[in-house]
């Protein structure tokens, strides 16, 4: 069962269903999850990106600068590959929190500020 947490009835059926629940059972509190909005953001911000910085003498696709920035808000670890190369361990966005996103979004912004890139349009989160 999930419950949003919305309102002051929400909160009340809750707290019965956790005062009824079998010993056992698990209860999780959580932040809501990013959001469309959210999402569509940071692609739009990803593509201004990609299209305008050159990073180290390479253009990185959106998905390359989506994992830049993530790696960035997560202090991810980087191990060598199998074959060569590097690894970033770490989260999806996909899985991230609606605060963790924005932070996620911050990143994005303030770095395409430092690089001069012109952002297409506004982005309503």
């Amino acid at each position: 069962m999930r419950i949003i947490l919305s309102n002051p009835v929400a909160k009340r059926v809750a707290q019965r269903e956790i005062e009824n629940a079998p010993h056992g059972f698990i209860c999780t509190l959580a932040e809501p999850p990013r959001n469309l909005n959210q999402n569509a953001a940071l692609w739009a911000m990803l593509s201004d990106i990609a299209e305008q910085v050159d990073w180290y003498g390479q253009r990185l696709t959106k998905d390359e600068w989506k994992d830049v920035f993530s790696a960035s808000l997560k202090r991810q670890k980087v191990v060598p590959g199998i074959d060569g190369g590097f690894v970033v361990c770490g989260r999806s966005t996909s899985q991230m929190s609606k605060s963790e996103f924005s932070e996620l979004l911050e990143i994005a912004a303030s770095f395409g500020s430092e690089k001069n890139v012109k952002f297409g349009g506004s982005y309503d989160c």
